[in-house]
């Protein structure tokens, strides 16, 4: 999902080709999920003939400054994407539109033609982004309770480390808390902690100067690199632990093995070998008896297009009618999962849900969750949490 690099890239293009331009046509989707507040009339006459002033940016979220309010603002959720047509825009995880699709996409919610002929859209494929109209963004929700933007407000190494010595809570979760640093998401988290070899379940507090340091100086460089690379995950340092994370199976970085745990909710990699638990964290770990490795929730395995192409061939051994089916259920799935991604939350509890059933129909037990699968072709249903399992 985007997070502060694929925003700002798309800030940035809006600043170097919109400017002083006067919005002559808009369009916006009679789409009440994505459309917050207002009705698809009311937002167009309200920027129809204003002259785009300034793009800005606050973590995740990205607003339009007009020569009179209200302002457009956008929040990016799980598939968010700014494009300016004949203008090259960061296309990131699963935002992107083909160039052979119409144009507006079937998928814009946000279209103006400017007064030079520029056309910009924002589209959003999965239905979790916010398009607003508001007088001051940064007086609402959700841009007033962000905390500091990771890029343009960075703490001092001497805050940084006061403000996690109060944190009694692991630093993975607390990097996701956009109250406490705005623009962090997963895959940027997971790349600084292994930069700076610390465990995603380490506490905050635990960590010592040194550390601070350098998770402090992590976070300056994975994020002004992605930024001055417009977010162009093939201009990334190939030492990175993003290029070897997407895989459904545990891979290495540098020789080193990677591992999936779960933190905060969602799914980590991180490499034990270089990343371990210290002080009172590693004994408490040591008492607790290992459980599973983690299984990537479907909500980050759907994070890359890896993934989503992956899933499939993991079906393949089922007959061709039975695969035809499957769609349909998939795209279920997708929804719940990433609505509970806006949350922060684990997208898994659906998958648990199925498994729970397909395991009582197995052992002949309970016929009230027995007879639920039945509505569905057997083979379909009884076989699917087990693709998931290897």
């Amino acid at each position: 999902m985007p997070e502060l690099p694929e925003v700002e890239a798309a800030r940035r293009a809006i600043e170097e080709n919109c400017l002083g331009k006067k919005i002559k046509r808009v369009i916006i989707a009679d789409d009440t999920k994505v459309i917050d507040g207002i009705s698809p009339s009311d937002f167009q006459n309200s920027i129809l003939g204003k002259t785009i002033v300034s793009a800005r940016r606050k973590g995740k979220n990205l607003w339009l400054e007009l020569d009179s309010p209200p302002f457009p603002s956008f929040q990016f959720g799980m598939a968010g994407a700014i494009y300016i047509k004949g203008v090259a825009v960061t296309k990131y995880k699963r935002s992107a539109v083909k160039d052979s699709e119409e144009w507006p996409s079937k998928y814009s919610k946000f279209f103006v033609e400017l007064d030079d002929g520029l056309e910009l859209s924002f589209t959003d494929k999965r239905r979790f982004a916010k398009v607003r109209l508001l007088a001051n963004p940064t007086s609402v929700r959700p841009i007033s309770e962000l905390g500091p933007d990771a890029l343009l407000e960075p703490m001092t190494v001497e805050e940084f480390a006061e403000s996690f010595a109060k944190k009694k809570i692991t630093i993975k979760p607390l990097l996701l808390d956009q109250g406490f640093i705005s623009g962090i998401g997963n895959w940027i988290a997971d790349e600084v902690l292994y930069q700076a070899r610390i465990h995603p379940l380490q506490t905050a507090s635990s960590l010592s100067k040194e550390q601070c340091e350098a998770l402090h100086t992590s976070i300056k460089e994975v994020i002004q690199h992605a930024v001055q690379v417009s977010a162009d995950s093939k201009e990334f340092p190939v030492e990175w632990l993003f290029h070897f994370r997407w895989g459904k199976k545990p891979g290495k970085v540098n020789g080193k093995k990677i591992d999936f745990i779960t933190a905060g909710g969602r799914t980590t990699a991180y490499v034990p070998e270089l990343q371990k638990l210290s002080g009172k964290d590693a004994e408490k770990a040591a008492k607790v008896r290992p459980g599973k490795r983690c299984v990537k929730s479907k909500e980050d395995e759907q994070e890359s297009e890896k993934e989503d192409e992956s899933a499939k061939p993991k079906k393949g051994q089922k007959p061709r009618g039975v695969r035809g089916k499957k769609p349909a259920p998939k795209k279920k799935t997708e929804d719940s999962d990433e609505e509970d991604d806006d949350a922060d939350a684990d997208g898994g509890d659906d998958s648990e849900a199925e498994e729970k059933i397909v395991k009582t129909r197995g052992r002949g037990t309970k016929p009230a969750l027995k007879r639920k699968p039945e509505e569905k072709p057997t083979s379909q249903v009884g076989k699917k949490p087990k693709g998931r399992k290897s």
